[in-house]
């Protein structure tokens, strides 16, 4: 895409790539819902606890953040993670959630603000670890990145520019790199 090669020598901000699986957090018209990345995906009995948890058993702190939701649908995204998904087993010995992104209505929360839910709300996010160019985050995943949670490879970085852009047709300018990209 055009919008990458005008953007590789300016600074994008990056966040650990987590090794998971992609879930949803719906809030819309005073009710809580998950899915997967799409519709019919089916979550982990464990993950959906975890889930409740979180959130539901969390209901009125989660409303409390976002009050508008009878008006204004939010939607959380983030990872599960852990045991038996993906190659997760090195993140802890139980499944959890990491929030990456939030979208209320059709406006995406700054990085600052995703954190602050996250921290209102008692749940890990995806950790900041570090800003450069495109070139290095290659460089910084294809070395071999330390991750967050333990003394363990990260599965990758994700980059969005400093400044948050979208392409002309709308859609934000978003990439992912992973390790096992290199691997020959």
């Amino acid at each position: 895409m055009p919008e990458y090669e005008y953007l590789k020598d300016n600074p994008w901000d990056f966040t650990e790539k987590v090794d998971g699986t992609n879930i949803r957090v719906m809030l819309e018209g005073g009710m809580i819902s998950y899915g997967g990345k799409t519709d019919n995906a089916a979550l982990p009995s464990p993950l959906v606890q975890k889930l409740d948890y979180h959130f539901k058993r969390s209901s009125e702190i989660v409303f409390n953040v976002f009050p508008d939701t009878l008006q204004v649908p939010v939607c959380l995204y983030g990872e599960g993670f852990g045991p038996k998904i993906q190659s997760g087993g090195n993140y802890g010995v139980e499944q959890d959630f990491c929030l990456f992104d939030v979208k209320v209505g059709k406006w995406w929360l700054a990085r600052k603000d995703v954190e602050d839910v996250a921290r209102k709300l008692n749940i890990q996010f995806a950790p900041l670890i570090g800003q450069g160019t495109l070139q290095d985050m290659i460089q910084m995943v294809r070395d071999g990145l330390k991750s967050c949670w333990g003394n363990f490879l990260a599965e990758g970085i994700v980059a969005r520019p400093a400044t948050e852009l979208c392409t002309r047709s709308g859609e934000r300018i978003i990439t992912k790199l992973k390790h096992r990209d290199f691997r020959a």
